[in-house]
């Protein structure tokens, strides 16, 4: 440990500053990368919000979204064993007619998709406490896809949040192959209203 401490000592602190700004930018870049590879590469899929109780008010400038596909029945995983809190599974989705998508299955791991099916990753984060250990898949799975906020100019959320309590919000997600989700457009009656920015 002496030797890293009197290499360290050699170094000059202006290159020690740079080299740690460095690297927070990198870090900055990466998320950024990523969340534009998600929007530019992934599936688009139109997704219905469901009203959310008119107490939960903005905060910190985003709107609460939940979705149809927020509540799923859990099919072949009742009764299966959980693996952990949060554990992850993969939602197949299929268009409606109305140009939305539904969920039409759950599953513990990745499976093929054909047509305009879609399959999306998410966590559970609740119906996962039943059985006689209270460790296993209920009838009914809650999923969170990581696209329930959605951040908006100062002042203009109070107006979504009244949009999507009267049924009237809806948002198009990219969706990658690997099941990864990123809000792309958010949509009022039908109508896009606010683009989220590739960068």
């Amino acid at each position: 440990m002496t030797g890293l401490t009197r290499i360290v000592e050699w170094i000059p602190r202006p290159l020690l500053f740079a080299t740690a700004a460095l690297i927070q930018v990198a870090l900055i870049v990466v998320m950024v990368y990523d969340r534009v590879r998600v929007l530019r590469e992934g599936t688009e899929v139109t997704l219905p919000t469901r009203p959310v109780d008119p107490r939960d008010f903005l905060r910190g400038n985003y709107v609460v979204l939940s979705y149809d596909i927020s509540n799923v029945p859990a099919g072949e995983l009742k009764d299966t064993p959980v693996s952990g809190k949060g554990t992850h599974v993969f939602v197949k989705l299929a268009p409606k007619a109305d140009g939305s998508h539904e969920a039409v299955s759950v599953h513990r791991d990745p499976v093929a998709v054909t047509g305009g099916e879609v399959l999306i990753q998410g966590r559970v984060t609740g119906g996962a406490n039943c059985g006689a250990v209270r460790r296993a898949y209920c009838d009914g799975l809650q999923v969170s896809y990581g696209i329930e906020r959605y951040f908006v100019p100062e002042g203009e959320g109070r107006e979504i949040e009244k949009a999507r309590n009267q049924g009237k919000v809806s948002i198009v997600a990219a969706v990658t192959p690997t099941g990864r989700a990123a809000i792309k457009r958010l949509l009022i009656d039908g109508q896009p209203v606010y683009y989220e920015p590739l960068f």
